[in-house]
């Protein structure tokens, strides 16, 4: 499945929980699902109306205030297409951090540099351990309501394991590059 394809899927995972709007959908990719994916609104709202088209996706307008929003949801159509994704192997799993191909190519500027490189990576981590910490509260406390909870809290936990092993590597990378 190419990887414009995976969009699709992401979306309508999304609209396998609850029907929303392109806006709450991108809300969504920039909160719960920024960790491991993304994507603009540029490619999700053609996604949406590929979706339409294709069956797997329904499309509403609620009218509020002066403006007509445009709500979304799963087809049956749109759920088994999913349901047949999430049977695939993974096609691929990438990590890319442009402060690991900084430090790569360190040598060229020297420690310094790569030690301020290091110290943004971390505060960066610092900055968002904290909303995975209370994702994870919030999800532990909703578990026997919705079984997609405990989905959520796994991808949640992996974060969490992540960057707390990526604050204990900035401590080593920052001892190597000083001694």
């Amino acid at each position: 499945m190419a990887s414009e394809k995976k969009l699709d899927c992401v979306i309508l995972g999304l609209l396998s929980h609850e029907e929303l709007t392109g806006y709450e959908i991108k809300k969504r990719m920039d909160t719960a699902l920024k960790y491991f994916w993304g994507a603009s609104y540029g490619s999700i709202y053609p996604t949406l109306n590929g979706l339409v088209e294709r069956g797997f996706a329904d499309r509403r307008e609620a009218g509020e205030n002066r403006r007509n929003k445009l709500i979304y949801t799963i087809t049956d159509k749109g759920r088994h297409y999913l349901r047949e994704w999430l049977k695939n192997p993974v096609e691929k799993d990438e990590l890319r951090y442009e402060t690991l191909l900084k430090l790569f190519f360190g040598k060229e500027q020297g420690p310094e540099q790569t030690l301020v490189h290091i110290r943004a990576f971390r505060e960066k981590i610092l900055r968002e351990l904290p909303y995975l910490l209370g994702a994870k509260q919030v999800l532990q406390g909703h578990l026997d309501e919705d079984e997609t909870h405990r989905y959520y809290l796994l991808t949640v936990e992996f974060g969490i394991r992540t960057y707390r092993a990526y604050l204990e590597w900035c401590e080593m990378a920052e001892d190597m590059l000083r001694s």
